[in-house]
């Protein structure tokens, strides 16, 4: 049904002469965490609105990007000091993404320009992770990169360079996979129609990712009662020993 909607509004409203809109929706707003969450999967659509709604010869692109929140985060290096890893160097980042997955037609680097695709912090390589310590570039490169490897391998950071699928040169949809350890916050969609190297339209839509039920109960008393929230955790767990140790004795 939200095809057919989208597809009456393309038809029914006329274009502006100034350039091509984009029409964006998403199969759900609000994505809810409880004890059995395994993930979720975000699936992103909408259309091309041309002027005069004529599409142009040349296939269009499309990139969709997800974004959690921004947070400060510090990297550690371990190193092996006599014998032992031990975190030596680290490098702390102001506006590192908690989420932040893209999709696109074509690979990044074949659609934009680098200094384009920085503004607008599409693909992984062009985040504005703002480190906050005095390194050098080699090293805030080399903290970045592991940063990036480690949120890739946990799902957290994704990029998927044939991840858009474009009908008849209007329609378009992405499927964005949301893992089991993303973190609550405001998540912001962004599509971009991208032709001749440059960003032509954009669209954005809100998704809110929460907790529910008991682990939004939990959450809460340890962010608002941590002193209360804490003895609870210690008691509960002294008395599961305490009757844990009754039971094999009989």
């Amino acid at each position: 049904m939200r095809w057919l909607a989208l597809l009456l509004l393309l038809i029914g409203t006329p274009a502006g002469a100034q350039g091509p809109r984009l029409i964006t929706d998403i199969s759900q707003s609000r994505i809810d965490i409880v004890y059995s969450f395994t993930g979720a999967e975000l699936l992103v659509f909408g259309a091309i609105q041309y002027p005069n709604g004529r599409s142009p010869p040349e296939r269009p692109q499309i990139a969709v990007v997800v974004r959690g929140p921004a947070e400060s985060i510090v990297v550690r290096r371990k190193e092996r000091v006599a014998g032992i890893w031990m975190n030596t160097e680290a490098e702390r980042f102001v506006t590192a993404p908690a989420f932040y997955a893209v999709a696109s037609s074509e690979p990044i680097d074949a659609m934009l320009d680098e200094r384009t695709a920085a503004i607008f912090e599409i693909g992984l390589d062009r985040l504005q992770l703002s480190p906050a310590d005095a390194s050098s570039a080699e090293e805030v490169q080399e903290f970045e990169h592991g940063l990036l490897d480690l949120r890739r391998r946990t799902g957290l950071y994704a990029q998927a360079p044939k991840g858009v699928e474009i009908t008849e040169n209007v329609l378009y949809r992405a499927r964005i996979s949301i893992p089991a350890r993303v973190p609550p916050g405001s998540y912001r969609v962004e599509t971009y129609l991208i032709r001749g190297g440059e960003v032509a339209a954009t669209s954005s839509r809100n998704v809110e990712i929460d907790k529910t039920g008991l682990e939004r109960v939990v959450s809460v008393a340890a962010e608002r009662h941590g002193l209360a929230y804490g003895l609870a955790a210690v008691t509960l767990a002294l008395l599961l020993g305490w009757g844990a140790g009754l039971a094999f004795r009989r």
